[in-house]
């Protein structure tokens, strides 16, 4: 059964959908069965995976709205190696059709359940803003993973995205967790960098990934051509990073599986 992880952070321009279509691509190479979900309006993941978000017959509004199930939602972005969920500006629209709909924060959690069993990684990739669509990620997701800047700023979004994630853990998802924080844009050679850097490994410790992504023209230049780096550029420093949180990401489930299945 699929792993579910919410990639969100509530600041803007911290490389979110860059570290979801990436990652996604990273994982398929490892021979990891992937699904990545576009649940930001601007279906900026569904571009970069190399599906065109105004061609969709089908959306995340038709899947969120009952219009479609999720097997018939998804389609397999050949040029990336993973299958999608796309999105496009529609799914703006399925936020006011469930205003009033029971149970409106559960709709992608059922979706995903459906086809849970045939992948490894299901990867969501969420809006810049706490709203429906970022709740029912978060309600959906078994964990999250936050892409964040080593810059101050970052430090104070970091704490209302904290407050946010308590939140749906008292309301709706109560196992949800932190799946580990992830330094984007990282610059080893600027002093700010490094100590925010040490102030989030005091903080969450382990959850703190060793991999980290720098700032990589390749990695800015491949959402163009609707590829992730790994297939724009295998040899940049962007795609050798993320392939490197791939490895990372699954060593440290493969030990937590072997934790659990040693204290059973």
């Amino acid at each position: 059964m699929a792993r579910v992880i919410a990639v969100t952070n509530q600041k803007g321009g911290v490389g979110k959908t860059t570290t979801c279509v990436n990652l996604a691509a990273s994982l398929a190479a490892t021979k990891r069965r992937v699904l990545l979900v576009d649940m930001d309006p601007q279906g900026n993941a569904t571009m970069g995976s190399g599906v065109d978000k105004s061609g969709l017959e089908l959306s995340g509004y038709d899947l969120l709205t009952k219009r479609a199930t999720a097997a018939e939602v998804i389609v397999h972005a050949e040029a990336s190696g993973f299958d999608i969920m796309p999105s496009n500006g529609d799914l703006t629209a399925a936020e006011v059709a469930l205003m009033n709909e029971i149970g409106r924060e559960h709709r992608l959690r059922l979706a995903i359940n459906s086809v849970r069993d045939n992948y490894d990684y299901v990867l969501i990739d969420c809006p810049p803003s706490l709203s429906l669509l970022t709740v029912n990620a978060l309600s959906a997701a078994d964990s999250v993973l936050i892409p964040m800047q080593c810059e101050y700023y970052a430090l104070e979004g970091l704490a209302a995205l904290m407050n946010t994630v308590e939140q749906i853990k008292e309301t709706v998802n109560p196992d949800l967790e932190i799946e580990g924080i992830l330094r984007t844009m990282y610059d080893p050679r600027n002093s700010l960098t490094l100590d925010v850097s040490g102030q989030l490994t005091e903080y969450f410790g382990e959850k703190v990934y060793r991999a980290v992504i720098p700032r990589n023209v390749r990695l800015a230049e491949a959402p163009s051509y609707g590829m992730p780096a790994l297939k724009y550029d295998k040899a940049s420093k962007g795609a050798i990073a993320y392939l490197a949180l791939a490895g990372e990401m699954v060593r440290r489930h493969r030990a937590e599986k072997t934790s659990a299945e040693v204290a059973v």
